[in-house]
């Protein structure tokens, strides 16, 4: 069996089990390695670990079937200020951003179990969307309020044939693993330079805490 082919089975088993995945994009893209974890499983101790032991900005990536379910918008082509005119984004040609949201549930929403609870009432959401074509933005409003500390990420509309990001990536897998679509991805930083976790780093870590560790360029080969 190849590296990659057993790195491509470790990571789906992880996901079935509801157990997280450190998925490294591209060198030549973000270089980034995400913790990604299905939403449908995410636990207050599971953002815990997003915010210690990632420390990048916690979001919820749903394909694009389930976001124009949601009535989902990209954020950039909703704000009328003159920031949101040039991204001028030197890895990737767009965003993925939409609404941050708060399930209506929460206090604040930014306490563990706050975004524990808006997180797998998304994925909750996500697979009732999929499955319910009478599901529309008023029945996301109905649970969802925005602004809100969860940022939702919109999937491209031919996942990996057309971008190949983490949200494409991170649902991607989450097909692979016959999960609810919808994952959570969050950007693993190094504390002592404050840059990405370098690739073996990341790694090392997945060794340490016994977790899943795929490459980007596995995802695309075994999934496109």
């Amino acid at each position: 069996m190849s590296r990659q082919q057993s790195q491509l089975d470790g990571a789906v088993a992880a996901f079935r089990a509801g157990e997280p995945v450190l998925i490294h994009d591209f060198a030549d893209r973000e270089g980034e390695t995400d913790l990604v974890y299905p939403a449908s499983a995410v636990t207050p101790a599971d953002v815990a670990r997003l915010r210690n032991d990632a420390g990048g900005l916690v979001c919820v990536a749903v394909p694009d079937d389930v976001a124009d379910a949601f009535g989902l918008p990209f954020l950039a082509e909703t704000i009328d200020h003159p920031a949101a005119a040039d991204h001028d984004l030197s890895y990737d040609d767009r965003s993925s951003f939409s609404l941050t949201v708060n399930h209506r549930e929460t206090f604040t929403g930014i306490t563990d179990e706050d975004r524990a609870l808006t997180i797998s009432e998304l994925a909750s959401a996500a697979a009732t969307a999929r499955g319910d074509h009478s599901y529309d933005a008023g029945t996301f409003a109905d649970e969802f309020r925005s602004p809100g500390h969860v940022h939702l990420l919109r999937g491209a509309p031919d996942g990996l044939a057309d971008r190949r990001g983490h949200t494409e990536l991170g649902i991607a897998l989450a097909s692979a693993a016959d999960t609810a679509p919808a994952v959570v991805v969050c950007e693993m930083l190094d504390d002592e330079t404050g840059r990405a976790l370098p690739r073996e780093a990341a790694r090392a870590y997945a060794d340490r805490h016994g977790l899943a560790y795929v490459e980007g360029a596995a995802l695309v080969d075994a999934l496109t």
